[in-house]
């Protein structure tokens, strides 16, 4: 049996934290009158302060199986006082103590916390959480990992912007293995940068430039690689007169000086899936085995064919075939670095039930007896998103026909081969080639699905789209905003009653959502519309649309410097458009950008602390995984928060220590101005 991608030590400690928090609101435990504003926001932050043998203004937390004590210690950094946690027998859970007296914080702005403590255990994070002003306390995010130490050491971490519609923060730091924690001497301050106004108002649409040559193939399949060239996959790019003749291809485009490098194409990889593995080789697997028939007799028949692509050769080589064939699979990498495919056509052209299971470690796909089936078919290219537990979720999100029986979106447990229905996708039915992805941060665990239409029945695309908190208790969708109204090709506003089917997602550094292009109808009727959606607002903003029709077959998404590229349109008379569009956001028409200047390493383990060094003040840092998208389908795509702690013009990063919410793997590293602008990534490796 494979490895199993959902019980890790760091999904462990999630899942305490979720339960601690929960126990802690149940208990009615983070209460209290909120700080007057002051230099340090803590309320008895040296724990002089005692009732009942207990810190005023704190208070314990935790869950699960373990022998613990609490407990005023003398030995402490500054005062006679300390708040000392010991585990000893340890079977799981956590322990600790967070602020009672949770201080008031405005929207949008930053805080530092810090805190001096002593542990014998690395098994410890600084945790956070926020008080919403409708749904009242929820866990945060960890800030960071605390490395054990005998002597006092402080910890100071920078909170990303306070979301919208908080009111309150509180933090502390939790045990979650055998051992004793001591803390002392808590601070809160605000540290927000002051945005420069806006220069050029006239800027906020952002600018579109169609570019003065076109792709060397039909661009149906683009994967950003690690060297910030784009492999440009067609096949036999939806032509069946290529696909008789053998021609197929593939080309790496380089943004910086327009270039395309041919690569010898082994199959037809037209429709396949892929996704990038941890070494930044792309594994892209299925395929067109056939065209269907004309008189729709014989549908399409899918490859069983597997493939690794090396950027540092530009060439392919095979790896063992799959245990079904696939046209349309999904591609979902796991926190382990495996990754699951499911559904799409066979080689008879039926619906493909087999889960395929690629093993990265071995570098095969398992035979189909060392996989869990579950002999459910899943759809074409359906949209499977990693959570932060390790189970996949499948947002509703598919190309062609019908969403699946049910209520449209699903929970998936791989391991035990289990799945539920997830309730609240609207016109479940009506979701073809909509699209998904998980909103920025990656640790909120927010999906937002968009548009779509039904091109089987000819079906008029909507303007629907959802939201889903997968933290909460019982996940369910809820509506999000309308997409906004564009323009058809006649000039005219579309009917407010339709939308877009096509629609692209891209995720951006500065913590929004660009979307792009799309359709009224299957392969017809393109609508010109983008808009910037901003998760913290749930509102779309309006912005300059490409003027290239981007329907069937189209792809859009971010390079790392920070622009979006756009390529493809397939409509029904078979031709294909060849341009590429660059957009350019208006975050890079708002002022300066901030410069990365040095990496002390580009090799980034989980729950480390990585130092880089910034030649301006920033106020953000993030990871973006890049793109591997087609027909709409992206599920990897994932922007994760990076806590910092600031030092001048140096900067501490703190990264997650859940590898379910960044999968291993090659990363764009962003920091950000105040003002929203984004530096130029940089390439750093995660796992």
């Amino acid at each position: 049996m494979p490895p199993a991608p959902m019980w890790s030590p760091e999904l462990r400690r999630g899942l305490a934290r979720l339960l601690t928090f929960a126990l802690l609101c149940a208990l009615g435990l983070v209460v209290g009158a909120p700080a007057q504003a002051a230099t340090n926001l803590v309320r008895n932050a040296s724990m002089e302060t005692s009732a009942k043998g207990f810190p005023q203004c704190w208070k314990r937390t935790g869950q699960g199986k373990q022998n613990f004590s609490y407990a005023v210690t003398p030995t402490a950094r500054t005062g006679k006082a300390a708040l000392k946690i010991t585990i000893g027998a340890f079977t799981s859970g956590s322990r600790g103590a967070v602020m009672d007296c949770a201080p008031t914080v405005t929207e949008g702005r930053q805080y530092d916390l810090s805190v001096w403590y002593t542990s014998t255990s690395a098994a410890t994070a600084m945790t956070l959480y926020r008080h919403d002003a409708k749904a009242g306390w929820q866990y945060w995010t960890d800030l960071a990992t605390l490395p054990a130490t005998k002597q006092f050491k402080q910890k100071t971490v920078r909170t990303p912007p306070v979301p919208a519609g908080t009111d309150q923060i509180t933090f502390g730091v939790n045990l979650y293995g055998a051992g004793t924690l001591v803390t002392d001497d808590y601070k809160m301050v605000d540290a927000t940068i002051v945005a420069p106004k806006q220069a050029c108002k006239r800027c906020a649409a952002g600018q579109w430039r169609v570019m003065p040559y076109q792709s060397s193939v039909r661009a149906i399949h683009a994967a950003v690689l690690r060297n910030g060239k784009v492999l440009l996959v067609a096949g036999s790019g939806n032509d069946p007169n290529a696909f008789k003749a053998g021609t197929f291809k593939t080309a790496v485009y380089d943004p910086a000086n327009g270039s395309f490098t041919d690569v010898p194409t082994p199959v037809d990889l037209f429709c396949a899936g892929h996704v990038a593995l941890a070494d930044g080789k792309i594994l892209v697997m299925g395929g067109t085995k056939d065209y269907a028939a004309a008189d729709g007799s014989v549908g399409y028949k899918g490859l069983a064919d597997s493939y690794l692509f090396d950027p540092a050769t530009n060439k392919y080589t095979r790896t063992n075939d799959m245990s079904a064939g696939h046209w349309y699979p999904s591609a979902t990498v796991l926190g382990n670095g495996d990754v699951i495919s499911l559904g799409g056509l066979g080689a008879d052209s039926t619906g493909t039930t087999v889960t395929e299971y690629f093993d990265a470690s071995e570098g095969r796909w398992l035979a189909q007896n060392e996989a869990v089936q579950t002999w459910e078919w899943w759809g074409l290219y359906p949209a499977m998103v990693l959570m932060q537990d390790g189970r996949l979720f499948y947002t509703g999100s598919h190309t062609f026909g019908s969403g699946l029986p049910g209520a449209g979106a699903r929970l998936y447990d791989y391991p035990n081969g289990k799945w539920t229905d997830v309730p609240g996708l609207q016109n479940k039915d009506y979701r073809d080639q909509s699209m998904s992805v998980l909103l920025p941060p990656a640790q909120a665990q927010k999906v937002f699905t968009v548009g779509g239409g039904n091109g089987d029945v000819g079906a008029t695309a909507g303007r629907l789209t959802d939201v889903i908190d997968l933290k909460a208790a019982n996940p369910r969708y809820t509506a999000g905003p309308l997409l906004p109204l564009g323009k058809l090709a006649n000039g005219q506003t579309q009917a407010a009653n339709t939308g877009k089917m096509y629609v692209s997602l891209v995720l951006l550094p500065d913590g929004t959502v660009f979307e792009t292009g799309g359709g009224l109808h299957n392969r017809a009727d393109p609508v010109f519309e983008a808009s910037i959606y901003n998760p913290a607002t749930n509102k779309f903003a309006p912005v300059a649309a490409d003027p290239v029709p981007r329907t069937y077959h189209s792809s859009a998404f971010l390079l790392p410097d920070g622009r979006v590229m756009a390529v493809g349109d397939n409509p029904g008379n078979g031709s294909f458009d060849t341009r590429i569009s660059i957009y350019t956001p208006p975050y890079l028409l708002s002022g300066t950008r901030p410069a990365i200047t040095s990496l002390a390493s580009n090799q980034w383990g989980y729950g480390t602390t990585q130092r880089i060094t910034v030649d301006r003040a920033v106020a953000r840092a993030s990871l973006i995984r890049p793109a591997a998208v087609t027909h709409s389908s992206d599920p990897n795509q994932r922007f994760v928060e990076l806590p910092m702690t600031v030092n001048g013009n140096t900067i501490d990063l703190n990264m997650t220590n859940n590898p379910n919410i960044a999968p291993p793997g090659w990363y764009m590293l962003f920091v950000h101005g105040a003002n929203g602008v984004p530096s130029v990534a940089k390439w750093v490796k995660v796992g």
